[in-house]
C-alpha cells in the first residue's frame, strides 16, 4: 500500500487569533509537583513566558523542562488558549537580572513587607512590557532583595499581610494582574 498523502482544506475559522499578553513569570523551581502547578495556572492566567529561576534558597536542584513544557501545553488547550507560553531555559536570578530587557518592568513579591500592594504597583504602568518575579519557598535573602531593589526596572510589591507558600504567590499574583488590568499587554488597565 502506497502512501499517497492527504490534503485538507479549512471550510471556516472558528475564532480569529487575537494578540496574546506580554507577560512574564519568573518562578524560582519548588519541590515536588509544586513547579508543575505553578506552570500550569500561569498558562491559565495568560503567560506569555515562564522563566524558571534559581535563587540561594531553591530547594530543588533542577527543573525538568520536558514535563513542564507538556504541562504549559496541556493547561493552553484546557482553557482554550491558541498559543502555549514560552519555556525559557531555567537560569540563575543574577543572571537573568543581568540579562533583561530594561523596557520590561520587573515587580518581585518581597514577602518582607518592603514594598507597595501589588495593586498599587500596577499603577501608572501605562504600556509598559511587564513581569512578576516569585521568589523561593522561604523567600529572597538580603543580598538578592538588595541586588533587585537596586535595578532601575524593579518595583518591591507584596500581597497582603500574610506569607504564602511560593505556589499560591505565584497565581495570586497572576490573578491580581488579570483581575485589574485584563490581559496584559492588550486589555483595560486600571
Amino acid at each position: 500500500m502506497a502512501k499517497a498523502g492527504a490534503a485538507l482544506v479549512p471550510e471556516r475559522r472558528t475564532r480569529p487569533q487575537a494578540a496574546e499578553p506580554d507577560l512574564w513569570l519568573l518562578a524560582a523551581p519548588l519541590k515536588k509537583d509544586r513547579t508543575d502547578l505553578v506552570a500550569e495556572k500561569a498558562a491559565e492566567l495568560g503567560v506569555s513566558r515562564l522563566i524558571p529561576v534559581f535563587t540561594r534558597r531553591t530547594n530543588a536542584g533542577r527543573v525538568n523542562t520536558a514535563r513542564l513544557g507538556a504541562h504549559l501545553a496541556e493547561a493552553a488547550e484546557q482553557c482554550e488558549r491558541l498559543s502555549v507560553p514560552e519555556l525559557a531555559e531555567p537560569a540563575p536570578l543574577d543572571k537573568v537580572l543581568a540579562a533583561w530587557p530594561e523596557d520590561r518592568v520587573l515587580l518581585f513579591l518581597d514577602e518582607s513587607g518592603g514594598g507597595l500592594p501589588l495593586a498599587e504597583g500596577l499603577r501608572g504602568l501605562g504600556a509598559a512590557k511587564l513581569a512578576l518575579l516569585v521568589g523561593p519557598e522561604g523567600g529572597f535573602d538580603d543580598e538578592e532583595r538588595r541586588l533587585l531593589a537596586a535595578k532601575p526596572f524593579t518595583r518591591a510589591v507584596g500581597l497582603g499581610p500574610r506569607i504564602l507558600r511560593a505556589e499560591t504567590a505565584a497565581i495570586a499574583a497572576l490573578a491580581v494582574v488579570q483581575a485589574l488590568a485584563g490581559d496584559w499587554g492588550r486589555g483595560p488597565r486600571g
